[in-house]
């Protein structure tokens, strides 16, 4: 079981006394779980923001956005590291004007998705 300790705080704000509970635990086990939660949720974090980033990718392109406007360039420039590897997966490109479908980006999402996924499998095997 966990030891947890109270600590109280009072404080004194605008003639006002303010009383605060904290707690804090003591127990090692308590805080390797805190740490693997915070990784957990770094992990995610950083995949999350990968995954709207390849989304604007794919939704701008499906829409045929103009590449030299600035958000559009600021977009395909920021996730052409994170496409680069999944360009030449497929051989078959879909337009329909400026429309372009991309079916490497999708792939991209769904694999960096797995990847998150198996990261924090990992980071939290111990806890199961």
């Amino acid at each position: 079981m966990a030891k947890v300790k109270k600590i109280q705080q009072t404080t004194t704000q605008s003639g006002d006394t303010v009383q605060t509970n904290r707690y804090e635990s003591t127990d090692s086990a308590a805080r390797a779980g805190n740490a693997q939660r915070t990784l957990t949720n770094l992990v995610w974090l950083i995949a999350g923001i990968i995954l709207v980033l390849l989304a604007f990718r794919f939704i701008l392109s499906l829409l045929g956005a103009n590449t030299s406007n600035g958000f559009a360039n600021f977009v395909y420039s920021t996730s052409h590291p994170f496409v680069g590897p999944f360009f030449s997966l497929f051989s078959y490109n879909y337009h329909y004007g400026i429309s372009h479908f991309e079916v490497y980006t999708l792939f991209a999402m769904l694999a960096y998705l797995v990847v998150a996924w198996g990261l924090t499998a990992l980071i939290n095997l111990d806890r199961r």
